[in-house]
């Protein structure tokens, strides 16, 4: 029985001396290829923001015209030189979506993950970590990510530096700290999930709903929505991805805006939507992990 319990123990602190300050203060200096170095806050892109929104808006596009039959509602109160947009890519006459194949016949013929591989290339998804301890991570499970790629989202529910997020950050490996102090809860489970849910709900004006609660489930509608299960890159497992932070532009369509995994702890109508992305820092095959850097100092 004591050798059990402290085989336990021994399990929770491989996993939890990530994150007691202490240890990473002493062993930072041990890892150096666990860091990572930006000059200073706001200098951190490795891509341009211009280059994540395309992207997302192609992914989000083509998940949308993937689902026309379902978005009758959120249509008809479109402006109709939007509609028609629809219309073009439905018809195939946009070179970024050739995905509806018999169309007229099939509801949602792709799966999320199909449209992420068509679209951009490749797919990912949640699966045992290739770490001994380190419970899931995320794998490239077909095609290519090229350098300089969007390769996932980090999801939950964003924090302004005076919000309470104490009793959600109890046990809660998952809360992600950008460098101006926002701080974004990606846990699925207990309170976390509960204020998700109840801000995706509050913040759904008719038709439109602002934000995607799917990633709280097995069932995601954006494939994109696994960032918060990367592990942490090791001396023997470089980073081949990194975080990037990303403001919503005011103008992103609403219509897409349902597939977005990031909400507003308080909205106020006024500020920009902080979302956090992982872009790929090589070319990474199908079957790899992906890793990330944790800590990020700024010089």
């Amino acid at each position: 029985m004591p050798g059990r319990l402290l085989l336990s123990l021994g399990q929770w602190w491989r996993r939890y001396k990530y994150r007691f300050v202490p240890w990473v203060a002493l062993n930072l200096s041990h890892n150096p290829r666990t860091l990572r170095y930006v000059p200073e806050a706001f200098k951190d892109k490795v891509i341009s923001d211009e280059d994540v929104l395309g992207m997302l808006l192609k992914v989000f596009q083509a998940l949308f015209v993937n689902d026309f039959d379902k978005q009758a509602a959120v249509l008809t109160v479109l402006p109709e030189l939007v509609q028609s947009k629809y219309q073009d890519l439905l018809s195939g006459q946009h070179p970024r979506v050739e995905l509806l194949e018999n169309r007229c016949h099939q509801q949602n013929v792709f799966k999320p993950e199909d449209i992420l591989y068509k679209t951009l290339g490749f797919s990912v998804a949640r699966a045992t970590s290739s770490l001994m301890s380190a419970g899931r991570g995320v794998f490239v499970t077909k095609g290519l990510v090229t350098k300089g790629t969007v390769v996932s989202m980090y999801p939950g529910t964003v924090y302004q530096k005076y919000e309470p997020i104490f009793f959600q950050s109890i046990g809660n490996p998952f809360i992600f700290r950008c460098l101006d102090g926002i701080l974004i809860d990606g846990n699925d489970k207990g309170i976390s999930r509960l204020v998700y849910r109840s801000c995706n709900r509050r913040d759904r004006l008719g038709p439109f709903k602002m934000s995607d609660s799917t990633w709280l489930t097995s069932e995601t509608q954006n494939p994109l929505a696994v960032g918060q299960y990367v592990n942490n890159c090791s001396n023997d497992r470089p980073a081949n991805v990194c975080y990037q932070e990303f403001d919503l532009p005011t103008v992103f369509p609403v219509e897409l805006k349902q597939y977005l995994p990031n909400i507003a702890y308080s909205w106020d109508g006024q500020s920009s939507l902080r979302c956090v992305v992982l872009v790929a820092l090589r070319d990474i095959r199908q079957g790899e992990e992906l890793f990330s850097n944790y800590y990020t100092i700024v010089s």
